[in-house]
């Protein structure tokens, strides 16, 4: 399986770059990441928790990162185990260049699973793949972007508790069904 996309990160590309290096950050952004320890020049090893259909499994792994060249790519390769459920393992070229005043990162990747994973077929793995890419490089932005500013406006220092309408004890509840059928 192989996929290729494109982010733009409202930061420079040397804190992109860094970010990526960082085992807190990429535990924070790791959809599953149970833990993330290592370093760059040493590699990192992971434990990751996911459930891919009906298959639930613990991914232990290593992911070692090369062809490092500072602020503008490096290479990511890992390999995991889940044990029965099967293995993964899979590379990916990431750069980043500076954009429109931030960076545009953009990876390409290419993976391989086996076991019993591999027995789900390609569309669910496909499809799974580009969900966890999506999640990882939402949650990779976010985390190198911080909150937004609307964000921080929004976090109020006071506590402010909405008027609630108290439903009267005498009337009787809905059941979830009923509430969808209009009976009670």
């Amino acid at each position: 399986m192989k996929m290729t996309d494109t982010r733009q990160i409202a930061a420079p590309p040397a804190d992109v770059y860094a970010a990526l290096l960082d085992p807190q950050v990429l535990q924070a952004c790791v959809p599953g990441a149970q833990d993330v320890t290592g370093s760059p020049e040493e590699g990192f090893e992971a434990t990751v928790v996911q459930k891919v259909g009906p298959v639930k499994a613990t991914f232990k792994g290593q992911v070692t990162l090369s062809e490092m060249v500072e602020n503008q790519s490096l290479t990511i390769s890992g390999e995991g185990k889940g044990g029965a459920a099967g293995f993964a393992k899979g590379a990916a070229d990431v750069r980043v260049v500076e954009k429109d005043g931030g960076t545009e990162l953009s990876y390409d990747v290419e993976a391989k699973v086996g076991g019993k994973l591999a027995q789900l077929g390609s569309r669910i793995i496909d499809g799974f793949a580009k969900k966890m890419a999506d999640q990882f490089f939402d949650n990779f932005k976010a985390a190198v972007e911080g909150p937004a500013p609307d964000e921080v406006a929004d976090a109020a220092p006071e506590e402010v508790v909405p008027d609630v309408e108290v439903a009267d004890a005498e009337t009787p509840k809905k059941s979830w069904l009923g509430r969808f059928s209009g009976k009670s």
